[in-house]
């Protein structure tokens, strides 16, 4: 299988990014970012865009793959509906809509968010922008779209979180979230979780098309 991983640098892109280059079954990962992560194993290829929305000049080297996972994010805190719909639903439709005509028979993996709102209507701004974005992907002429929505993920494997205050609270609760993984294990996935259950549902498609915490750790 041939992947594309948009956001490797963030922390769960890294998780993803992780799980493809383990899987044996995973011939080719290609990232595409404004940065790229400096990785070395053979089967891994970067691309670094100082222009999200434009892909004229790298659209040879998209054709021919079977899976994208979209991980490219950002926290709306602070931010006004305009330039979080411009990162959020403009950046990601731009990939898509190439990707889509480019590679008919492609997977689109989409990590959105619990509590996104797929009627565009509520009062909460971040989860209007990511349910406009799930239902543009969907509509796009794909072989199959997927969306995840995972609430509190927790980073394994040295994965780190780009965001200080992020990263803060991974480190002081770690603890916590490994005993709150024990007693109740579907109210948090991992990064390792999230990987794996995105390769299974470009491999095998799943029964849902939104995914939550209980979804992905199932698959």
């Amino acid at each position: 299988m041939k992947v594309i991983l948009f956001g490797a640098t963030g922390m769960v892109g890294q998780g993803v990014l992780r799980e493809c280059l383990l899987d044996t079954r995973v011939d080719r990962v290609l990232t595409i970012g404004r940065s790229t992560t400096g990785g070395t194993d053979k089967k891994l290829k970067e691309i670094a865009l100082k222009d999200l929305s434009d892909y004229s000049a790298v659209e040879p080297e998209l054709a021919g793959y079977d899976a994208c996972f979209f991980c490219l994010g950002i926290s709306s805190a602070g931010m006004s509906e305009a330039d979080y719909r411009h990162i959020t639903y403009d950046l990601t439709l731009a990939a898509a809509t190439v990707l889509s005509r480019l590679n008919p028979r492609m997977t689109f993996v989409y990590v959105s968010g619990q509590g996104t709102d797929s009627s565009e209507k509520g009062r909460v701004m971040w989860a209007r922008v990511k349910g406009a974005t799930e239902n543009a992907i969907l509509a796009l002429p794909f072989k199959a779209a997927y969306m995840f929505r995972p609430g509190i993920i927790r980073p394994l494997h040295g994965v780190r979180s780009k965001t200080a205050l992020y990263q803060t609270f991974y480190t002081l609760l770690g603890p916590l979230l490994g005993l709150l993984a024990w007693i109740a294990p579907d109210s948090l996935t991992t990064t390792e979780q999230v990987g794996k259950a995105m390769l299974k549902v470009a491999r095998d498609g799943a029964p849902l098309r939104f995914l939550e915490n209980k979804d992905i750790n199932r698959l």
